[in-house]
């Protein structure tokens, strides 16, 4: 399954990468993150990764996600890998303004198993409201200061 979302986000360039850019902020807008290790090489350089783990619905689950490419400021790629998914996910960003960004994220899910392959073909909307729900987020973070997680 392959799908685009996109939102407008009111900083300038530099601003937003600074906070897109920063693994610790990941917290205040990807609901569910507990916590995260460095797995290997240079964090935030293209193919270091990191142990991603949440806690959805009092289920405990962990992504590893790579960088594929990093072309900062305009352009950064993940590739995520859980039990049962493998996603990419190529994120680019373009200044419209001196003062507001588009960031547009396109992702693909490829099923591992039975039971995401499934859940793909009878749920897809799920996954394309949680980016859509990942994307508003870090844009009320970015912007506001908004935590998911109450306390920032």
């Amino acid at each position: 399954m392959t799908y685009t979302s996109e939102i407008r986000i009111n900083l300038n360039l530099k601003a937003f990468i600074c906070k897109f850019n920063n693994v610790e902020n990941l917290k205040y807008w990807q609901q569910g993150l507990t916590n995260y290790d460095h797995v290997y090489g240079t964090p935030g350089e293209t193919a270091s990764k990191i142990r991603l783990h949440y806690v959805l619905d009092k289920k405990p689950f962990f992504l590893i996600q790579t960088i594929s490419e990093s072309k900062l400021p305009h352009k950064l790629h993940f590739t995520y890998e859980s039990n049962g998914l493998y996603s990419i996910q190529e994120n680019y960003f373009n200044a419209i303004s001196d003062s507001e960004i588009v960031w547009t994220s396109k992702n693909e899910y490829i099923p591992t198993n039975f039971k995401m392959r499934m859940m793909l073909l009878i749920m897809p909307r799920t996954f394309k409201n949680q980016t859509k729900t990942y994307l508003q987020n870090f844009k009320n973070f970015a912007e506001n200061g908004i935590s998911v997680n109450h306390k920032k």
